[in-house]
């Protein structure tokens, strides 16, 4: 099992629609897999991706959720903190929010708007364990509608770059090359493409 943080942010992640709440921040240092997990969340909700630098300097539909990315990454401004509080204060808008600390810690021009941000359902992840990478693996051969053994998935773990990106880059190649070549998603086909990869160098 994902550790406890990384477990109850995959089932929050999906339980959406049916939110406790709706907005939420994923918070952890880079490499943690916020990011990946803020992805699959806007690809099931269909959701805009901003960072929260470039909040003003967007045109956002109000009608979709939104991903803020890096709300910590940059020093608070009266317009970026505006924008944000009018998304919070619109209850039809579903948010997720990352950043490096927790959000009891970001900084803020608007007192309301640090209130916002204190009171966020939020999900604390470090640097992704095998577990973790094991959950992201199959959950993004499940949204593919594709059935892969245990053992695909350990290999998958062991052998490649710990980050969750590498092994979403990895399961689109491998869903690909099984698709291009009429084959299942096997430990045949990914002791392959290891080998191939290895070759290249």
């Amino acid at each position: 099992m994902p550790s406890l943080a990384s477990a109850a942010a995959l089932a929050f992640i999906d339980s959406w629609p049916d939110w406790p709440a709706n907005a939420a921040a994923l918070y952890g240092p880079s490499g943690s897999g916020k990011s990946h997990l803020a992805t699959i969340w806007a690809v099931r909700a269909e959701a805009q991706i901003v960072s929260a630098s470039a909040l003003c300097d967007v045109t956002l539909d109000p009608s979709r959720p939104i991903v803020i990315e890096d709300v910590d990454a940059s020093a608070p401004s009266a317009a970026r903190d505006a924008a944000l509080f009018a998304l919070f204060e619109n209850p039809r808008i579903s948010l997720l929010l990352t950043g490096h600390e927790p959000p009891t810690r970001w900084a803020s021009s608007l007192p309301d708007l640090a209130s916002r941000f204190s009171a966020l359902l939020a999900f604390g992840l470090w640097a992704p364990d095998d577990a973790l990478l094991a959950a992201i693996a199959r959950k993004l051969f499940n949204d593919r509608q594709l059935t892969v053994p245990d053992a695909v998935i350990a290999r998958m773990v062991q052998s490649l770059e710990r980050s969750p990106s590498a092994i979403r880059d990895f399961v689109d190649a491998a869903d690909a090359k099984a698709l291009s070549e009429g084959r299942p998603v096997n430990l045949a086909l990914v002791r392959e493409m290891l080998a191939e990869r290895d070759a290249e160098g």
